[in-house]
């Protein structure tokens, strides 16, 4: 039996339980609130496992373990003389009801982030070193400085650099600075460089063990067999037991020509390659940023898990851009089952740090996903809840509802397209764990 597999699934269904609990529970609370009559409310999808009526409602517990639904009177169908049914009441009631499943996600992912930032702290967005000679330092900036803007984008957190580096990778371009020193503010325009570097190709996760988030195509890793999210255990002989680590020996150990031995681990079995780091050319600001959570105050904290939260939401919106202009490819997209596997692989690279670490990076893990599924349900895509709010800011708009037969044939057509899209999505990730 594969106990790993199994857990995998316990925790995937306990987070999807979570999120999806909270945003059914946002709509039958405001409901409730503006006299709805909610007939059934239930988490699951498919037949009944169990069931009771409580008051006026039936509460349900069903087979597939995703998806939910809070069945209102009155929702999709019309119903006569009943003041209690969803379409006897306002539009702004109606709108205010649709929305709360989203704005109860958000609500979530700013309660867990709080409870995160609480224990581990946050990733303050300050300079930890710069490279003399080169064009951060010609422009200023120092250790210890504040990075407040980066290319025209807010920065928050020391993710959010990361996340602009991704969307638009470093180049000959000019890129405006703006940073605090003092309680000074500073703009400045710097102008990357072209620099020739040996390098081994790869990017790892800060925190926790040294895992690997990316592994550069045509690089030394690459062409030794390394992958994302196989585990760097030691470096030339040097035990390494976090990404903190590993960050170190190359301060102490940087790259050249000379061959390096590296040991890394995958599906628990350890082996070691031989890697000769390759002479890259590159465009460099020539400076490091910090990525490490630190902890702060209880003000902070609650000040932080907004601005993390409005990371997670700008991520959200930033990958859609990245994806609508081909930046990321269909392999870069995961839906449940590729998300059961990013919780499987989160919880193999925290286990060895104790329970504590585990419930903490599940719980971030979780800020993401509820973001992320308060935003793309706010999305005007039909079936969803940004499609039926469309319809009702046209009825507020125009003092007139949209003929129900005419909404019904749009949502049908979104949700024959969103399950077109799922389907499509579920294949994709069986196809790239399993065959990729």
């Amino acid at each position: 039996m594969d106990w790993r597999l199994i857990l995998n699934i316990l925790f995937a269904v306990i987070i999807f339980g979570l999120l999806i609990l909270i945003h059914e529970f946002g709509h039958f609370l405001i409901a409730k609130k503006n006299g709805v009559y909610v007939t059934e409310f239930s988490l699951g999808m498919g037949p009944r496992l169990f069931s009771f009526v409580k008051g006026e409602t039936r509460y349900a517990l069903k087979l597939l373990p995703f998806g939910g639904s809070c069945m209102m009177l009155g929702e999709d169908e019309e119903v006569e003389n009943d003041p209690r049914a969803f379409h006897a009441k306002s539009v702004w009631s109606r709108i205010a009801i649709v929305a709360a499943g989203p704005i109860f996600n958000f609500i979530l992912a700013i309660i867990l982030a709080i409870v995160v930032i609480g224990f581990v702290g946050i990733d303050k967005p300050t300079v930890l070193s710069v490279e003399k000679g080169m064009p951060m330092y010609e422009a200023g900036l120092r250790e210890g400085d504040i990075i407040v803007k980066y290319d025209g984008s807010g920065i928050s957190v020391g993710r959010e650099i990361y996340l602009e580096e991704i969307v638009d990778p470093v180049t000959n371009e000019e890129i405006e600075v703006v940073y605090e020193r003092d309680g000074k503010r500073y703009t400045v325009d710097v102008t990357p460089a072209k620099v020739s570097r040996h390098l081994i190709g790869m990017s790892y996760s800060s925190q926790g063990e040294a895992v690997l988030s990316a592994v550069t195509e045509g690089s030394a890793l690459k062409k030794a067999g390394l992958e994302a999210g196989d585990i760097i255990k030691s470096m030339d002989g040097n035990a390494i037991a976090s990404g903190s680590e590993l960050a170190a020996y190359f301060e102490e150990n940087p790259v050249t020509d000379e061959p390096i031995v590296i040991a890394y681990e995958r599906d628990g079995k350890e082996t070691k390659v031989t890697v000769t780091p390759t002479m890259t050319e590159s465009y460099s600001l020539g400076w490091n940023y910090n990525l490490y959570r630190e902890k702060v105050g209880a003000f902070e904290t609650i000040k932080y898990s907004f601005l993390d939260f409005k990371y997670e939401v700008k991520s959200v919106f930033k990958s859609l851009g990245m994806l609508f202009t081909g930046k990321v490819t269909k392999d870069d997209i995961a839906g449940p089952v590729g998300i059961v596997d990013m919780i499987g692989d989160t919880y193999e690279e925290t286990k060895s740090d104790g329970w504590f670490y585990v419930f903490m990076t599940m719980a971030n893990l979780t800020v993401l996903l509820s973001a992320n599924l308060g935003v793309m349900n706010l999305l005007p895509i039909p079936a969803l809840d940004g499609g039926r709010l469309v319809f009702l800011f046209i009825e507020a708009v125009t003092r007139k509802p949209v003929p129900k037969d005419k909404e019904a044939i749009v949502h049908l057509i979104g949700m024959i397209l969103l399950m077109a899209l799922m389907v499509f999505i579920l294949f994709n990730d069986i196809f790239r764990i399993f065959f990729g």
